[in-house]
């Protein structure tokens, strides 16, 4: 029973708190602090997220009008935005990014059974990047052009479910082929990445770990071909093939058999070719894990427009890095509570009720009972399709 709690308190509630104390006790989060503990600091940032407040001048108005509401939500200190802004210049970005992979964990577990698009028992991974720009004079630290600067999250995306269960923020000049460095690979799992992550190096360190992975091929790769698997062609299927590579270097590299399968997409007619390390999966199926792929593209989309990630209430990168973790645990959060409480809802529909909801003394299932999901009629969507957890299907 909610007992006349607010609704924001009630979704702090699904929190594992003690994987949060395990995480702030494991940097010393709260050594000598004297007001607003990371907990606070968490919920704070929380309620930035869920009502979209664009500043700490912003969130300190807002959580100042608030009054004896904030007090019964959990957050006891006074919420100025010079604490605010100390706390995330000062307490371990690490904290959040441990605490965003517990939820992950428990959202994996949760969605563990979720259809994809693609009939495959092994975890299959998106792997890519999305660049947020900003201003070179106030993140200095942030490289990536002569007159400008920018951030990448680099995701490593679970396909089922859509959750990111690798994050890895760097400045933006840091290319994408070189986070295959940074990353442990589950044998058996797919791991599926566009043309900037083709480094034959890197992908045979992938290969000997008992990952698969698939990936485009470069129009001047070389190949010298083995054999030629029967193709479907009715199903787009052009060719299937095992080859080696050719070239001098790229073969010392990878000097393992390669599989090269050309696909026809029937709906627009344009021609891919794919390079894989699996042999046993048909081609098509090949061709439709990088299908889906996309998802990863969707998810950055999703989250630029529904969390705050491109406007920063801090300029260090310590600062920056918090903001992203906490966002990327909320995101996860909402996933968590419409799995566990079977809501219909689309994660957008439920951030828009929780926006104007959030202070109110009402059951958190009421809320959502009496905001049932609208038909939505062709052409008038609130969101992009996105498969699996971000449409609700």
């Amino acid at each position: 029973m909610h007992e006349g709690r607010t609704v924001f308190a009630q979704l702090m509630d699904w929190l594992p708190k003690h994987e949060l104390a395990k995480c702030v006790k494991r940097y010393r989060g709260d050594f000598h602090v004297r007001a607003m503990s990371c907990h606070e600091q968490f919920m704070i940032l929380a309620f930035a997220q869920l009502t979209y407040r664009e500043s700490l001048r912003d969130i300190e108005t807002c959580l100042r009008a608030l009054g004896t509401k904030l007090y019964h939500s959990g957050i006891r200190s006074r919420a100025s935005r010079s604490t605010l802004a100390d706390a995330n210049e000062k307490r371990d970005w690490r904290i959040f990014s441990d605490f965003a992979h517990v939820l992950i964990s428990q959202a994996t577990d949760l969605y563990a059974g979720e259809y994809f698009g693609v009939e495959l028992t092994e975890a299959a991974y998106a792997l890519d990047s999305t660049t947020i720009d900003l201003c070179l004079s106030l993140f200095p630290w942030a490289t990536f052009r002569r007159a400008k600067a920018a951030v990448k999250p680099h995701t490593l995306l679970a396909l089922r479910g859509n959750f990111p269960s690798v994050v890895i923020l760097t400045p933006g000049s840091v290319h994408d082929v070189n986070i295959l460095d940074e990353l442990c690979f589950d044998p058996g799992s797919f791991h599926i990445m566009d043309k900037a992550c083709l480094d034959y190096g890197r992908l045979h360190r992938l290969h000997r770990s008992g990952a698969f992975f698939v990936t485009r091929a470069k129009r001047n790769a070389r190949f010298s071909r083995r054999y030629s698997h029967p193709a479907d062609k009715p199903a787009g299927i052009r060719f299937d093939q095992t080859v080696t590579l050719s070239g001098f270097v790229s073969h010392r590299h990878y000097p393992d058999p390669l599989r090269r399968i050309g696909y026809r997409d029937p709906v627009t007619g344009k021609d891919f070719v794919f390079v894989t390390n699996n042999f046993i999966q048909p081609a098509l199926t090949v061709a439709s894990l990088y299908k889906s792929r996309w998802q990863v593209e969707l998810f950055f989309k999703w989250i630029k427009q529904h969390l705050r990630i491109k406007a920063f209430y801090g300029t260090s990168g310590n600062a920056v890095r918090v903001q992203v973790w906490v966002a990327i645990a909320v995101y996860v959060l909402i996933a968590i509570v419409r799995k566990r409480a079977s809501l219909p809802h689309s994660p957008y529909t439920i951030l828009q009720i929780l926006s104007v909801t959030l202070f109110e003394k009402t059951s958190l299932f009421q809320v959502f009972s009496e905001n049932q999901p609208v038909s939505e009629t062709p052409g008038m969507q609130e969101e992009p399709y996105l498969p699996g957890f971000l449409t609700g299907q």
